[in-house]
């Protein structure tokens, strides 16, 4: 008989309702429509075909990149979000996001500061689950099934990132100067400083003080982590 795995199930109040254990023969037998989500082909095909033998059908597999239009045209049931080693780019994915996409994220280091700061990023979004990346097959089924009924699940080890606040804090909204707020909307959409400069008719050196400037603001290590926080704040016009 599979091995039951407990989960933290939540409302959409955020409130905790109970630890539910959960296995496969508890689970409605309704198929929900999944978009698999991966950097990596050989997890995407594996996840895939792991939720494929659980009665779900994946949509497509995509590695990331313009995951806001494949959802928008495949509006699957949920999204299934492998994160990867790093997480900083599939979590600047995230953060462009609809805020009704139902979301299940799988995490391979449970006590790297970046799955704090993805938690935060999945806590704008209405049904979301927070699973690691080596949960049984059957904990993953149960999971994606408790968010399909609006249920947020998080996995037992990652319970103590729901009883401390994420740091760090948010910088104000109004850091960045207008030609800053400028640059960072192309930064948004993947442009290099070059074809930046291109755009606002200025040199590449102006665009790279501006780009260091928004990191430094934004106290972000990367522009793809500058990105993620500048979303949280709002000041990406989507």
């Amino acid at each position: 008989m599979e091995r039951m795995r407990q989960m933290i199930l939540r409302d959409s109040n955020n409130e905790l309702l109970h630890l539910a254990t959960m296995n496969r023969q508890t689970m409605p037998e309704t198929e929900l429509h999944l978009l698999v989500t991966a950097e990596s082909l050989l997890m995407r095909a594996g996840l895939a075909a792991l939720l494929e033998e659980r009665g779900f059908l994946a949509l497509a597999q995509t590695d990331g990149e313009a995951l806001r239009r494949e959802v928008d045209r495949l509006q699957p049931d949920i999204l299934v979000v492998d994160m990867g080693w790093h997480g900083q780019t599939m979590r600047a994915q995230l953060s462009q996001m609809r805020a009704d996409v139902p979301i299940l994220a799988l995490v391979a280091n449970p006590q790297a500061d970046e799955t704090r700061r993805l938690l935060q990023t999945l806590a704008a979004f209405s049904h979301y689950g927070l699973l690691l990346r080596e949960s049984e097959p059957g904990a993953i089924a149960a999971a994606l099934h408790a968010i399909d009924k609006g249920l947020l699940v998080i996995d037992p080890s990652l319970s103590q990132l729901l009883q401390r606040p994420i740091p760090p804090p948010l910088p104000p909204a109004d850091a960045l100067t207008a030609r800053e707020n400028e640059v960072l909307q192309w930064l948004a959409q993947g442009l290099t400083n070059k074809a930046i400069a291109l755009e606002l008719e200025v040199t590449e050196h102006t665009v790279k003080f501006h780009v260091n400037a928004i990191m430094s603001k934004l106290d972000a290590q990367s522009r793809t982590e500058a990105v993620v926080i500048a979303a949280q704040l709002g000041l990406i016009v989507l």
